[in-house]
């Protein structure tokens, strides 16, 4: 069942795919590059290792994947939005690489087994979906047993000094970049509410424990303008 807010999502990254790309570099100081090339460094992804890539957008995560597991590996990438896909389809194509397969699909309820993947990954997209939970836990069950899942998205900044600057700037001045750059005043100012309501590193990283992740970690970024949460399926005894 479609909720209002993933109608209201929907509607958003349909509309701003062909803006998307260039308003990120324009409202994160191109920052968010440098945040997942960190967090690349720190998962040590295996070559030959199969990933889902969860609300992929215009793919750029998939992409690096792809490189980093090698023609042996593959990536799928999954997103609900069709005009994001056909946006993440030109880079694809474009970045010549055979191991990649976009799809379109619903977080919520990923159409793949369990057990499926040694990396499951999701960028930016965590805060829009309607439940949380939910959707750590559907990444949890298609997770293959001793596999790590990772979330890199917008936080809450840990430096009090920080916090009012950072809190001001996606609140009003974001929105007016979207307005000025992308015609699009009304659907960045719903991304930064996302972005304001979205949990902390603390209380994400209980809600990985909660969808029953093992060794969970964080790291900020930027003094908690984004984080990254990693987080492991724990093989079973039996399995050792």
């Amino acid at each position: 069942m479609t909720t209002e807010k993933e109608e209201k999502v929907h509607h958003v990254f349909e509309k701003i795919s062909s803006d998307y790309d260039r308003m990120n570099s324009v409202i994160s100081f191109k920052l968010h590059v440098h945040w997942r090339n960190e967090t690349m460094e720190l998962m040590r992804m295996k070559k030959g290792a199969s990933v889902l890539d969860v609300c992929c957008g215009t793919a750029d995560w998939t992409i690096l994947s792809a490189r980093e597991v090698g023609p042996s590996g593959k990536v799928t990438g999954l997103d609900f939005s069709s005009n994001m896909l056909q946006v993440g389809e030109a880079k694809v194509a474009d970045s010549g690489l055979q191991n990649i397969e976009l799809m379109q699909g619903n977080a919520m309820e990923l159409p793949f087994a369990d057990n499926s993947f040694d990396y499951v990954t999701i960028g930016f997209g965590l805060r829009n979906v309607p439940d949380y939970l939910t959707v750590l836990k559907e990444m949890y069950r298609v997770l293959k047993p001793g596999g790590q899942a990772v979330c890199l998205d917008t936080s809450q900044p840990n430096i009090p000094v920080w916090r009012p600057f950072f809190n001001t700037y996606f609140r009003y001045v974001m929105p007016l970049f979207g307005k000025i750059f992308a015609k699009s005043y009304d659907e960045y100012s719903w991304l930064q509410e996302s972005t304001r309501h979205f949990p902390g590193m603390g209380k994400l990283s209980d809600l990985f424990y909660q969808a029953g992740f093992s060794y969970v970690r964080y790291i900020s970024h930027s003094g908690g303008a984004s984080a990254t949460h990693f987080g492991y399926k724990k093989v079973a005894e039996d399995e050792i």
